[in-house]
């Protein structure tokens, strides 16, 4: 969010207050960075309305925000702003509102409620589609880099389709997270900080294996490097960079329905569980896999394969 300048002792004096709440309540810094930096546009939104003291506060300004938020355009994609950005804006909102109640005594009623909005619909592959992406990594290739890339990208696969890993949970994966062993891998950024340990099938393992000990150190620049994907420049990948990865996957399969699909990173965590689950595997099994906190995350699994039965 870029820098205004409201130009009013005041209102400084009202977002510092609001920033330094927050991170007395004990708010995360992101939400002590976020917060006050929504408050900072709705205050020089106000003053333009020729509001120059928060003691002039009414209803209608909140609505006429939102009407101005709801109305912009997106300078970086074009369009108007996402449901989930105004849906951000207003939450800053009422807890700014939240915060002169307790500070000043005052609490204007917004009358403004966050826009309810559906949710993408989870785009599940079948098996064979997960075969057709792992075919396209093996394709006869004389050049060496071609080769490295093809046993990484078939590394990417399993690791967020056959370990089932979240995008960053896959980004940050380090060499000596993987017991080839064993073969488990333990996960130690995991959401919510929550650490968990995956087995590795025996072909996910020989993927992986042939990638580390046989490709990786064509792509890596320095030794010390510890992450297990690597970049063209011997950096470690993002996510995307590796989503992109994916995507090219996509588009060099011969099937022509999977090439028109809504696939993400995430989508690849939701067709394991649901194939395991149709191969038999508990649902309590599942939900340790995937590291959810509770079973009710699970079960939507359970629905889509109810769905895709219809």
């Amino acid at each position: 969010m870029k820098k205004l300048n409201h130009n009013n002792a005041h209102f400084d004096y009202i977002e510092n207050a609001f920033k330094e709440w927050l991170d007395i309540l004990g708010y995360s810094s992101m939400s002590v960075y976020n917060m006050p930096s929504i408050a900072r546009e709705f205050l020089h939104f106000l003053q333009k309305k020729n509001c120059k003291h928060i003691s002039e506060l009414e209803t209608s300004h909140f609505k006429s925000y939102y009407n101005y938020i709801s109305s912009r355009s997106n300078n970086r994609r074009g369009g108007g702003l996402s449901a989930n950005y105004i849906n951000k804006h207003i939450q800053g909102l009422e807890k700014f509102n939240e915060f002169l109640s307790h500070k000043r005594g005052q609490r204007v009623t917004m009358s403004v409620r966050q826009i309810k909005y559906t949710t993408k619909e989870i785009t599940v592959l079948t098996t064979e589609e997960i075969t057709q992406f792992f075919e396209v990594t093996k394709r006869e290739t004389n050049s060496q880099r071609e080769q490295a890339l093809q046993s990484r990208d078939r590394a990417i696969l399993t690791i967020y389709y056959s370990c089932g890993l979240r995008r960053n949970e896959g980004v940050h994966v380090e060499l000596n997270d993987i017991n080839f062993d064993t073969r488990i891998l333990h996960v130690k950024k995991g959401k919510k900080y929550k650490e968990r340990l995956v087995p590795i099938s025996k072909q996910g393992a020989k993927y992986l294996e042939d990638y580390v000990f046989n490709h990786r150190p064509l792509l890596l620049k320095s030794n010390k490097e510890s992450r297990l994907f690597i970049g063209a420049y011997g950096k470690p990948l993002g996510g995307g960079t590796i989503y992109t990865r994916i995507k090219k996957l996509q588009l060099a399969t011969d099937n022509p329905v999977l090439q028109q699909k809504e696939i993400t990173l995430h989508g690849l965590r939701h067709s394991i569980a649901t194939h395991l689950l149709q191969n038999g595997m508990s649902l309590q099994k599942i939900q340790r896999f995937l590291g959810h906190s509770s079973l009710e995350s699970t079960q939507i699994y359970t629905h889509l394969i109810e769905k895709g039965n219809e």
